[in-house]
């Protein structure tokens, strides 16, 4: 089923797909894709417009919500039909939540469930759909975040079906563990808040203070939120973003109100962290996040929490008690939020079951990528606090033909920040034109 309106100058068009849980099994299960299509008012009877298909970041986040032309959507359908696909799991795609999930039976059942919502499979509904739309031809695929880790697959198991493939912050390693990830990521998370702390010091004392009253009253929300002081530093996730330092400086000053019993957190400081900590609204990132890095017999092991131990700068109490500045954290994922987040409550033996897992299928085909002939463009952040540096570079060369943007001017969300020039960009490296 379709559905076609308008919005100012596109005209949208809603798919509804279905394809197999398990593309290995045809015959079995299947679950629904939701994608949107976003053409160019006056292009919107042209026939044979190139697609290119989003894929966004996250894991677990929809991408379908956008209102005309913003970013980098006003560049991309100058020239394209451009489809927003809703990944497994996410936006208006079959859901997977604390409220879905039971129906695939108990913990160990709905883990056997997830192992299907990593970048294979995604990639495997993208080829799924692609003959439905393009008539067989390839099309380009932009890969935001996680959607450039997809990418990177698309390009081990299924060259064929892109024309061309434009990768945003998201070129992972090829080959580490989940532990090399984030041993990588604390000291670049510890340098972005330095730099936080750098433009905004009175910062230092707002996050000691705030630190200090959770460890005395941990408060619960109005959502049901459990706001420990780990899940404050976990507010650190902001500072990837570029504006994400102002936001997070805005959203301290305001955190104290005085009331007849003295010093509280205000209503207005507990509503917006309740929104920005809450997994509510995209429980799959939570679940599944470690496992889009597993690739062999070892299990990720909560690998986010083990490798943090290693670096004692972290530890609030520790902090607050040698005087010194709290750290926020970033990207990570944690077994409290298990127990904080009544989004994530219910799923803690499933989190559990997907953190033990030893099974997990290799992701990337180093010798496919060694000889890859697909045109392909990546924006790598310097410094990028989600995506690490280094990683990004070793495995851009190690694929094929791949050209590198390597830029300061943005942070990780530069795809959206930056309007039409990054896309515009990358394209041109495609092509040749740079």
């Amino acid at each position: 089923m379709t559905v076609t309106y308008r919005q100012p100058g596109v005209v949208l068009t809603d798919h509804r797909f279905t394809v197999p849980l398990d593309h290995d099994d045809p015959a079995g299960e299947s679950i629904e894709l939701f994608a949107r299509e976003v053409v160019a008012s006056d292009k919107a009877h042209q026939d044979g417009l190139p697609w290119l298909v989003y894929l966004q970041g996250g894991p677990g986040f929809g991408a379908n919500r956008f209102i005309g032309k913003q970013a980098w959507l006003g560049r991309a359908v100058k020239e394209f039909r451009v489809l927003l696909l809703d990944q497994r799991g996410t936006g208006h795609s079959t859901p997977a939540s604390r409220q879905t999930l039971p129906l695939r039976g108990g913990p160990r059942e709905q883990a056997d469930y997830l192992t299907h919502f990593r970048a294979d499979s995604i990639v495997r509904d993208c080829e799924a759909i692609r003959p439905r739309l393009t008539g067989g031809a390839p099309w380009t695929v932009l890969g935001q975040s996680f959607g450039g880790f997809c990418t990177v697959h698309y390009l081990s198991t299924a060259p064929e079906g892109l024309r061309a493939a434009v990768i945003t912050g998201g070129l992972p390693s090829l080959d580490a563990h989940a532990d090399d990830v984030y041993r990588a990521a604390y000291p670049r998370i510890e340098r972005k808040v330095a730099a936080h702390y750098a433009r905004y010091p009175q910062d230092v004392e707002r996050a000691r203070q705030i630190a200090e009253y959770l460890l005395q009253h941990e408060p619960v929300l109005n959502g049901g939120y459990r706001l420990t002081v780990e899940a404050f530093q976990s507010l650190g996730i902001l500072l990837g973003g570029g504006e994400g330092s102002h936001r997070l400086h805005y959203l301290l000053e305001h955190a104290f109100v005085r009331t007849p019993q003295g010093p509280a957190l205000s209503d207005a400081f507990q509503e917006d962290v309740q929104s920005l900590l809450s997994y509510a609204g995209h429980p799959l990132y939570a679940l599944v996040h470690e496992a889009c890095y597993a690739q062999d017999d070892r299990p990720t092991a909560w690998s986010a929490e083990r490798v943090r131990a290693e670096f004692p700068r972290f530890d609030a109490g520790k902090t607050l008690a040698e005087d010194g500045p709290l750290l926020f954290t970033g990207e990570s994922v944690h077994p409290w939020m298990f127990d904080a987040d009544p989004a994530l409550r219910p799923l803690r033996e499933t989190a559990e079951e997907l953190a033990s897992r030893t099974d997990w299928q290799p992701l990337y085909d180093p010798a496919r990528l060694a000889a890859n002939e697909v045109p392909v463009a990546a924006a790598v952040y310097h410094d990028d606090m989600y995506v690490d540096t280094e990683h990004s570079l070793r495995t851009a060369s190690a694929i094929r033909g791949l050209r590198t943007w390597v830029t300061d001017e943005f942070e990780h969300d530069g795809v959206r920040a930056g309007g039409p020039r990054v896309l515009d960009r990358l394209l041109a490296l495609t092509r040749d034109e740079v």
